[in-house]
């Protein structure tokens, strides 16, 4: 830490490589504009922190308006509860004896703690350790928007929810239906009636809900694919973006509704500096990221800087990955560092432990990843 706590005030192309930069005036950019689209639909902004597992990040969004943070594990949790955030989302099922008792743990801290069910078992469990703390836990029925990966089936939604509300220690709140695997359809027009598709069916699950007299104050869904698609759902009280504030060749390959083949709104706050370290070849050269420094699946990794030169990014092993030269005119030498946009933002930051936060290319802060390799 003390390498570290020494970058302050010095260029970013001075910083150990590789290493993870985000430009804080783009991350703050791209938090005001998601919280300004969400406002002019009337909507809450409830953002994943499973994206930048930075509570200081969090901390930026939660100040901006948002209504609360998602996680997807209970550990993830665990260190927003221990950092003072309140009203945490847990957005998938938390089903063993362990995990429940560490839920129990973080809801003794954070009454307004929520988590998602998808299966009568399960809310039984969950009942029952609530009742030996003695503390009521609010809960989202989780619907299955086609996915299978987890939630109940559409069908079964309201019986699921008039099993919750029967349950003395759980406090229904509402609905989730996260359709990820529409999220990076390349097409706008095609990604949008696939979104709706799913988003109506689980609005009209929010309406039985309120007919038969259940509570119902909590649509959440949604991701930064469809964040301006699925707005126009009456029903959807909030968004659980949260690529957005980072970004990523994955998504930024997407179409838009400004842009057919790009991802325009929100540009790229989070980039890698990778150095090169080896040049005995006339076509391509060696830089020190490879997978160990950007994970694999999704978006190929581009170099954004130096932009002039005609690079190409290809995966060269655990260790090292290799730049192609389109142009042999034009050269690197060892030792210059390029500046990449990651593949997929949300695993490769799990693979550091800190950020470096710049402002017009000098490091101004660290920032800690402090929910780094948190997977339970």
């Amino acid at each position: 830490m003390s390498e570290q706590r020494e970058s302050k005030g010095i260029s970013k192309w001075e910083l150990d490589t590789p290493c993870l930069v985000i430009d804080e005036e783009i991350l703050e950019q791209n938090i005001r504009a998601m919280q300004s689209h969400a406002a002019s639909f009337g909507k809450q902004l409830r953002p994943h922190a499973k994206t930048h597992k930075c509570s200081h990040i969090a901390k930026m969004q939660m100040e901006a308006g948002c209504t609360g943070i998602c996680v997807a594990k209970v550990s993830e949790a665990e260190v927003l509860v221990k950092n003072g955030f309140h009203g945490v989302l847990v957005t998938s099922p938390v089903v063993t004896d362990y995990k429940i008792e560490r839920l129990m743990e973080c809801l003794s801290i954070d009454p307004g703690l929520t988590v998602v069910i998808d299966h009568a078992a399960n809310a039984t469990k969950l009942n029952e350790a609530a009742e030996r703390r003695g503390l009521t836990l609010n809960v989202l029925v989780d619907l299955d928007p086609g996915m299978g990966r987890t939630g109940a089936p559409l069908n079964n939604g309201l019986a699921m929810g008039q099993l919750i509300d029967r349950l003395p220690w759980l406090r229904l709140r509402g609905v989730q239906c996260y359709a990820g695997h529409v999220q990076h359809i390349s097409s706008f027009d095609e990604r949008c009636r696939a979104s709706l598709d799913w988003m109506k069916r689980a609005a009209e699950v929010v309406r039985q809900f309120r007919q038969g007299g259940l509570a119902c104050d909590i649509f959440t869904g949604t991701g930064t694919g469809t964040y301006e698609i699925d707005c126009k759902i009456p029903e959807l009280t909030d968004l659980q973006v949260g690529s957005y504030t980072m970004m990523d060749a994955e998504y930024l390959s997407i179409g838009s509704s400004q842009n057919p083949s790009h991802f325009e709104k929100f540009p790229p706050a989070l980039t890698l500096l990778t150095t090169v370290i080896s040049r005995n070849h006339s076509d391509f050269v060696t830089v020190d990221a490879g997978l160990k420094a950007l994970y694999h699946h999704g978006g190929t990794p581009y170099v954004l800087h130096p932009s002039d030169l005609g690079l190409e990014y290809e995966w060269w092993g655990d260790e090292h990955g290799r730049i192609v030269l389109e142009n042999r005119a034009k050269t690197l030498e060892i030792g210059d560092v390029l500046e990449l946009v990651v593949s997929h933002c949300d695993p490769t930051v799990n693979l550091f432990d800190v950020l470096f936060s710049t402002r017009s290319g000098i490091v101004t802060d660290v920032w800690p990843i402090d929910m780094r390799g948190k997977c339970q």
